[in-house]
C-alpha cells in the first residue's frame, strides 16, 4: 500500500543478510514503485521522488537488521511508514528556505501535526493497492481466463452481469460464480499475504 503490502517473515528475515540478492530484489520489487508514487502523490517531481525512493531503501538496508516485530499487531509496515515519513520531512527541510514554505504539502509536512494523517491514508491507500495487484497477480494465474474477465467485468469494470455474459458467451449463473469464486481466492490470498 497501506500502499505498503505486508512483507512476508521470511522476506524479512533474507533482508537481514544484505548479501541475499535475490530477497533484495523481490522487496526492492515490490517498494520501490510504492515509495515513488506515494512521493509523486505528496508533490515531489519525479526526480526528488527518485531520491526520496533511494533515501528509503537505503534507510532500509542499513537499519532492517535492528528491526523486530514487537508484537503481533506490530508490523513491518508500520516501521516502514515511519522511514518514508522521516525521509519526506528530511528532503523538505533541506530545501532552500525559501522554497520550504512555498508549496502546501511542505506546509502541511512542516507544520501541521495532522499532516502525518494524509501520509498515513497515502500508504494505506497504497498499501491496498499493492496487496489486491499481487494478490490478482497470483489468482489470475490460477484460474481459466474466462473466469477472470468475468470477475474484470464485472468488479473492476462496473458491467453488469447481463452484459458480461453476453460478452463472454457465457450464462449470467456462470458470471456470478466466476465472480464469485475469484473474489474468494483473492480475499484468501490477501489474508494469507498478511498472516505470513
Amino acid at each position: 500500500m497501506t500502499e505498503f503490502p505486508e512483507t512476508q517473515a521470511s522476506l524479512l528475515a533474507s533482508l537481514k543478510s544484505l548479501d541475499d540478492r535475490e530477497a533484495w530484489e523481490r522487496f526492492v520489487g515490490i517498494y520501490r514503485p510504492l515509495i515513488y508514487r506515494i512521493a509523486r502523490k505528496r508533490g515531489f517531481q519525479a526526480a526528488d521522488a527518485e531520491d526520496l525512493t533511494q533515501r528509503v531503501l537505503a534507510s532500509v538496508a542499513g537499519s532492517i537488521h535492528r528491526w523486530k516485530k514487537a508484537g503481533p499487531s506490530i508490523r513491518f509496515r508500520h516501521w516502514l511508514r515511519r522511514v518514508v515519513k522521516n525521509a519526506i520531512i528530511n528532503i523538505a527541510t533541506r530545501k532552500k528556505p525559501e522554497t520550504v514554505i512555498s508549496s502546501l504539502s511542505d506546509r502541511e509536512i512542516l507544520l501541521e501535526p495532522t499532516a502525518d494523517d494524509e501520509t498515513e491514508k497515502q500508504i494505506e491507500s497504497e498499501y491496498q493497492r499493492q496487496l489486491f495487484q499481487r494478490a490478482a497477480a497470483i489468482v489470475s494465474s490460477d484460474v481459466a481466463e474466462s473466469t477472470w474477465r468475468a470477475f474484470e467485468l464485472t468488479v473492476l469494470e462496473n458491467c453488469s452481469i447481463e452484459n458480461a455474459a453476453n460478452q463472454l458467451n457465457m450464462p449470467i449463473g456462470s458470471v456470478y460464480a466466476a465472480r464469485s469464486r475469484v473474489i474468494r481466492r483473492l480475499k484468501n490470498t490477501v489474508d494469507s499475504m498478511e498472516n505470513n
